[in-house]
Formats: structure tokens, C-alpha cells, sequence
């Protein structure tokens, strides 16, 4: 799967990741990882979305952040590098298709190709920010405000998504979750529907996900 290969990459490193790289083909819902597993190879995605969970021994989740076709998972490429265990779960958000370096080719692909070791470690520092800057929301800013910024995220007027799967995005009980989209309902922001959430009132809500 060639689109998997990032195309910023000389061609003999282009080749020598195709001549080492096994196919990645999942359905969404796939566990490609669970925490204490060991990493066995660099993950790149040509098609579909994975999403990183942090998961509490009550089943709770907290999302780290997503990965797409051309971005790196932090947590892999850590375990690479590290040789540790994932601390978190990586599930298919949607079908996934790509390509899995094994350690030994990603190992001497960083030592030989400065090409291959620019672009692992930019994707490294780039999704290390998104995290800083996941915590730091998760930490300052209030629930509305988070709740508003995951409804805006989706893009389109209806939100396909339960208050459980809300909930985990915006780093809260789904108890709590129910409760604010009760009062942003009231407030006529948006409606509320069985899994679904249509935004009715997008100006206002995104002066709500700016603290407003």
C-alpha cells in the first residue's frame, strides 16, 4: 500500500520500506492495541482513523488523541524507542488500512535514512504538542467549554455520537455529559436526539468553545 509511505521520502528509503513493511488491514471497532502490550513495529496509515484511550481498571476512558494517514502515533513511536509497554488502548475508529514496520527494519531505517529519522521524530514532537495541548484543555478549561469544542470538532450540523462516546472525548462521567447537553438543549444550541446531537445554533456555540 504505497499511500501509506509518506511521499516526503527519498526512493531508496521509499523501497526499503516497502520491501520490509507488512499490510495493515482492520474494521473499525479492531483493538490494534491493549495496555501492557509490547510494540512490535511503526504504524503507518493509508486510509482510516485510530483513536488512543487512556482506559481506567473501571472501564472508564479518557481519549489521548487520533491518528490519521500521514500522522504519527506518539505512544508507538515511544515504545519504539523506549522498548516499554503501551500504557493505553489504540482502537480503529473506522476501517484502517496501512502499513506495520517491524522493529529491527524501523530501527535501522532511523540509524541509516536522516530522511525516515526527520520525519519519525517531527511526527513525534508534532503529536507530543497535540497531547500538551489536550491536557492543558482537560485541565483548565470547563466542561461546557470542552463539550462545545468535541460537538464543533465533528464538522457537520448532526453529530453522530452517544453522551458514552461524548463523554470519553471531552474527558467526563457521561452522567455529567447528559446534564450539560440537557442545558445547551434549553439554552436552544442544540437538540438532542438518540445518539445524535444536531447543532442548532452553531454561532453561539462556538462562542461557548472559545469561553464565551
Amino acid at each position: 500500500m504505497s499511500d501509506a509511505i509518506p511521499a516526503g521520502l527519498d526512493a531508496g528509503t521509499r523501497v526499503r520500506i516497502a520491501a520490509a513493511a507488512q499490510r495493515l488491514a482492520v474494521p473499525a471497532g479492531a483493538v490494534l492495541f491493549h495496555p501492557g502490550d509490547p510494540c512490535g513495529g511503526f504504524v503507518m496509515l493509508g486510509r482510516g482513523r485510530v483513536r488512543v484511550d487512556l482506559v481506567a481498571e473501571d472501564g472508564h476512558a479518557l481519549l489521548l488523541y487520533r491518528v490519521a494517514p500521514g500522522e504519527a502515533c506518539l505512544l508507538t513511536t515511544a515504545c519504539l524507542f523506549s522498548g516499554d509497554s503501551y500504557a493505553a488502548e489504540g482502537r480503529a475508529e473506522t476501517a484502517v488500512e496501512g502499513l506495520v514496520l517491524p522493529r529491527p527494519a524501523f530501527e535501522s531505517l532511523v540509524a541509516d535514512s536522516a530522511g525516515f529519522r526527520a520525519f519519525v521524530l517531527a511526527g513525534f514532537g508534532t503529536r507530543l504538542a497535540g497531547l500538551m495541548a489536550r491536557i492543558e484543555a482537560l485541565s483548565f478549561r470547563s466542561v461546557d467549554r470542552r463539550l462545545a469544542e468535541a460537538l464543533l470538532a465533528h464538522g457537520g450540523r448532526e453529530v453522530a455520537a452517544t453522551q458514552a462516546e461524548l463523554a470519553v472525548e471531552v474527558g467526563t462521567a457521561r452522567e455529567v455529559v447528559t446534564r450539560r447537553l440537557a442545558a445547551l438543549a434549553r439554552e436552544g444550541l442544540v437538540e438532542v436526539g438518540r445518539g445524535t446531537v444536531e447543532i442548532r445554533d452553531r454561532a453561539a456555540l462556538l462562542r461557548r468553545a472559545e469561553g464565551g
